[in-house]
């Protein structure tokens, strides 16, 4: 097997000066445990500061707890977000660790999770120990069990839906362990629960500071659709699936909460919950590291001056792959706008009208690929081409030869599509930044993007903006947000544009 590319590693000064001043930057890049106490602590933690002497630092919460601490009730591990360092690149313990997330060993063996990432599960289970400090099935435990701490401390659900919720089939095997991880049983947690709602929860999201919110939402609301999505200045709403008990959410800014969203989520099937959070923090960009991100692109003195006039600027995800890939293939060579009425007219045709509005403008899904597959969408007022395209490319969905998997790396995931009639390098690589959130996707054919990295003089060509790129990965993607959000500031109202995003 080939060197794996550096992966974090933790520097005990940098350590030491972040958790003496509590520096936000570095919540959830790592973790504090104390050996007097049993416990460990986010950098941030107020406690007062324990002896130098009693402290290990550990890269995982995972980690920690393998090492026998137990969390923090104070600074509450489960909010830290999570390190995105481990989430970028296409090595192979990050592939694992997105497959974790997505809930593979919630049904799959240890096994299976290295056959998909290409390695014996030994030899996973020694990389996941000598990197992360815990074998991957103490990962997946870790951070089912941190999330049944945030239910059981910020709602008022039940223990046996917060089993449920937290991936537990069993309420005895739930009790079991969590009360091995945290020296208490669960309902200890529920002393002083916070006030509830019985139509929703309210959950606390924390992110790395800074985070520009309001751009993030003025990027959804231009592509934001009606039925499905509510977007306004100060929140994003939407409704999932599936169509017999749908549920919906809200995401907003948490006043008085300092480095937090506010999470309104009504989830019908408590075992959804951790997957519907885990979405919509990995859609919203949650657990980026601002400060590695700006450290790769200052060196560039044009991206300095986005830096230094965006700096929380974070990468859109999106809800749904086939979503992203409609979409994508109806903005080819046609405005943000345009894209979005196609779009829209898609979505009143052939989404999936619910029994009732669950909430106000959340009235449909997305359709399926196959709805799709075979509709006639040319009578919506879509190009031959394009409508041929989103036919190809539901049928290739369902016949699995292209699909949205987590584990793949950049270069599979376009080489896959661009396969496909239709689909080009812009469109793949569009897919790649929005539905897999891939940090170094980069859709260099873009016209807006060329223009705007051409600062006033002659337009890049895509070979030369791909050649400057070079300089700042692995976060093109980023480099592309900031791009665009420098050109969205400084235009004018314009004629439909070539290749801008959808």
């Amino acid at each position: 097997m080939p060197n794996p590319p550096a992966l974090p590693a933790l520097d005990p000064q940098t350590c030491e000066r972040a958790r003496l001043s509590r520096d936000a930057r570095f919540d959830g890049l790592f973790f504090i445990a104390v050996r007097s106490t049993g416990i460990y602590c986010r950098p941030v933690c107020p406690a007062p500061s324990p002896k130098r002497e009693n402290i290990r630092y550990y890269t995982t919460a995972a980690a920690a707890e393998t090492a026998g601490f137990r969390p923090c009730l104070r600074c509450r591990p489960e909010l830290a977000p999570g390190n995105d360092a481990w989430q970028r690149g296409d090595h192979v313990i990050t592939r694992a660790l997105k497959l974790i997330e997505g809930g593979l060993l919630q049904d799959h063996p240890v096994d299976e999770l290295a056959r998909r990432v290409g390695l014996g599960a030994r030899q996973l289970r020694r990389l996941f120990v000598e990197r992360l400090g815990a074998p991957p099935i103490d990962v997946h435990t870790t951070r089912r069990l941190l999330f049944a701490k945030q239910l059981l401390t910020e709602t008022r659900m039940p223990v046996t839906e917060v089993a449920l919720a937290s991936g537990f089939g069993s309420l005895r095997r739930f009790n079991a362990a969590f009360a091995q991880a945290n020296r208490m049983p669960p309902r200890d947690l529920r002393r002083q629960p916070h006030a509830g709602s019985a139509d929703w929860l309210t959950l606390r999201l924390n992110y790395r500071p800074p985070y520009d919110f309001a751009s993030m939402l003025a990027f959804l609301r231009g592509r934001a659709l009606p039925g499905i999505e509510v977007v306004d200045e100060e929140s994003y709403s939407r409704v999932f699936g599936p169509t017999q008990s749908p549920g919906w959410l809200r995401l907003s800014a948490w006043t008085g909460q300092e480095n937090a969203l506010r999470l309104q989520l009504h989830c019908p099937q408590p075992a959804q919950m951790l997957n519907v959070v885990t979405r919509i923090r990995r859609m919203f960009d949650l657990d980026a590291d601002p400060q590695a991100i700006a450290d790769a692109l200052h060196p560039d003195r044009p991206m300095r001056a986005l830096l230094r006039k965006h700096p929380g600027l974070r990468l859109p995800g999106s809800w749904d792959g086939f979503e992203v890939a409609v979409r994508a293939i109806l903005g080819q060579q046609v405005s943000v706008a345009a894209a979005r009425t196609l779009a829209s007219r898609i979505v009143h045709r052939y989404g999936e009208p619910l029994p009732t509005a669950i909430a106000p403008g959340l009235e449909c899904l997305f359709p399926t690929p196959d709805a799709l597959v075979d509709a006639d969408l040319g009578a919506l007022g879509i190009t031959t081409a394009r409508a041929q395209s989103i036919r190809g490319v539901a049928r290739a969905v369902l016949d699995g030869r292209v699909d949205f998997r987590v584990e793949q790396s950049l270069d599979e995931f376009v080489q896959r599509w661009v396969a496909l009639p239709g689909i080009g390098e812009w469109t793949a690589h569009y897919m790649a930044m929005r539905a897999l959130s891939h940090p170094d996707a980069f859709p260099a054919a873009d016209l807006i993007l060329r223009r705007a990295a051409s600062q006033g003089a002659d337009m890049l060509t895509t070979k030369a903006l791909t050649q400057r790129a070079q300089a700042w990965r692995p976060w093109r993607a980023y480099a592309v947000i900031h791009l665009w959000r420098s050109a969205s500031s400084s235009s004018k109202p314009a004629a439909p544009r070539a290749r801008v995003t959808a």
